[in-house]
């Protein structure tokens, strides 16, 4: 009888755990309390309308077509996807409109016309956020943070001579304000770090090594939607010998003289060599590890925000529409404010639209369109949700309507919603963050959990909410790093 594994979650870090465990060898068992795999990566329908349910934005593709490549297999006959022209359209209060080319040349004609941006001060910008890529992403991407020989490695020591040009002292929005001459490229770029939750104005500068991603790597769409990841990953799982067991959560990690030894859940104990939780952190730790060491600095850190969606069939196609596209607030810095300090939402949100139909027209009747409607907000906190929604829909339809002229409302033909509680419960996520901890202080980089245990033997961690952070491309670089740690 061979080595066995349990992996707690089905979500896409769990299920890239699960396949690199197997091809180690291990005897793979997948306990997810949902009935259906994924995580935050799934899917929902409405009437004659598709919606990717959660992630949106697809980068870094190496990282799914490496476990396919693992497993001996040609990723298209397995997963298909194709690079975007445009990695997204935004709206200006004012009724600027810009066009994020993927297109290095037309990327930059589009900062010098549009947003009178100088060529100079863009190519700097492009520049500085590859060298921030080209030097961190070795180290802090894809190497465990806690391990000794990652920083005794060439690699790192190389890296720490470049310590004073990673902007680790000074914030998003301090790096970028002094960067550009427009405001509104500041906005373009201090919009990313909502991609791992987290506030432009305390951020560290660090996290400039985002836009890299978009405009350095590129964007991508899978060709049958988003929720094939998760589809082709799980059917790829399933290939080498994974057993899933759905509506089955773990009720505890049972632990014996300092070791993981299985899993209890309502059929019993389920014993194993090695323990994986691709669970919330805090979610582990307290519910099921409530008599064991409890990391309590790593579990008080603050969370990440969180989302409000909404799922809208529309009735009406608005061609200036792309996949991503995204109409900015009139004042940023308030908006964060309310997300991270005051813990509401600012009457004039950030609105992020996702249409898939754009790339895939079955998503929705011809005509149609479907409107992933999304806004930042904080994690739940006991706020009275049924109130912020309400009025955060109206805020969210008067400014939609007002940009694109257009009743949006009437258009409505079917709806659903996505807030901070509901994402927590099914995908315990403590509330509802999204990317586990924040990145609001330059520490946040070392204040994630490690992908192994170091008072529990023979338990490990994956996910969103561990290192090396949240997003599609780090949930499976945590996989990836967690069964390094493997014997």
């Amino acid at each position: 009888m061979g080595k066995s594994a349990i992996v707690i979650g089905s979500g896409i870090a769990g299920i890239a755990a699960a396949i690199r465990l197997a091809k180690k060898g291990y005897i793979v068992s997948v306990f997810e309390a949902n009935n259906y795999p994924g995580g935050k990566l799934t899917e929902i329908k409405l009437g004659n309308y598709r919606f990717d349910a959660g992630p949106s934005l697809f980068t870094l593709p190496e990282e799914v077509s490496g476990l396919f490549e693992l497993c001996n297999l040609k990723t298209s006959d397995h997963f298909t996807y194709k690079r975007l022209e445009t990695t997204c359209q935004y709206f200006y209060p004012d009724g600027t409109e810009f066009t994020g080319w993927s297109d290095r040349e037309k990327l930059i004609s589009e900062f010098e016309d549009k947003l009178q941006e100088s060529r100079k001060s863009i190519t700097s910008a492009l520049d500085k956020s590859e060298f921030l890529y080209e030097n961190l992403a070795p180290l802090f991407m894809h190497k465990s943070l806690h391990k000794i020989s990652t920083w005794l490695g060439g690699k790192a020591i190389r890296t720490y001579l470049k310590l004073p040009r990673f902007d680790f002292g000074r914030t998003m929005n301090q790096v970028n304000e002094k960067r550009f001459n427009n405001p509104k490229t500041v906005q373009l770029f201090n919009r990313y770090a909502t991609y791992n939750g987290s506030d432009p104005y305390q951020a560290p500068g660090t996290l400039n090594i985002i836009p890299h991603l978009e405009f350095g790597r590129g964007a991508y769409f899978p060709q049958k939607g988003m929720h094939d990841i998760t589809n082709s990953l799980y059917e790829l799982a399933k290939r080498v010998g994974v057993k899933f067991y759905f509506d089955t959560p773990v009720k505890s990690i049972v632990v014996h003289e300092g070791s993981a030894k299985g899993v209890n859940t309502a059929m019993g104990f389920h014993k194993s060599d090695r323990v994986v939780s691709n669970m919330d952190m805090v979610a582990t730790y307290k519910k099921l590890l409530k008599d064991q060491y409890q990391p309590k600095k790593l579990l008080s850190q603050p969370k990440s925000s969180s989302a409000l969606i909404f799922y809208w069939g529309i009735k009406k196609k608005f061609d200036q529409l792309d996949l991503h596209n995204i109409f900015f607030s009139d004042n940023y810095r308030k908006e964060f404010e309310h997300i991270f300090k005051t813990q509401d939402i600012y009457d004039d949100p950030t609105v992020y639209l996702n249409v898939t139909s754009t790339q895939k027209p079955d998503d929705a009747p011809e005509g149609c369109q479907n409107w992933f409607t999304m806004i930042n907000v904080p994690n739940n906190q006991g706020q009275d949700w049924d109130l912020l929604i309400s009025t955060a829909r109206k805020n969210i339809l008067s400014k939609l309507s007002k940009m694109l002229n257009e009743d949006i409302e009437s258009l409505i033909e079917v709806e659903d919603i996505l807030d901070p509680r509901t994402i927590e419960s099914r995908t315990s996520s403590v509330g509802g963050a999204l990317y586990g901890n924040s990145s609001n202080n330059k520490y946040a980089a070392f204040l994630r959990h490690s992908n192994f245990s170091s008072k529990i033997k023979h338990l490990y961690f994956c996910g969103g909410s561990v290192h090396p952070g949240g997003g599609i491309p780090l949930s499976l670089l945590s996989a990836k790093i967690m069964t390094e740690q493997f014997s």
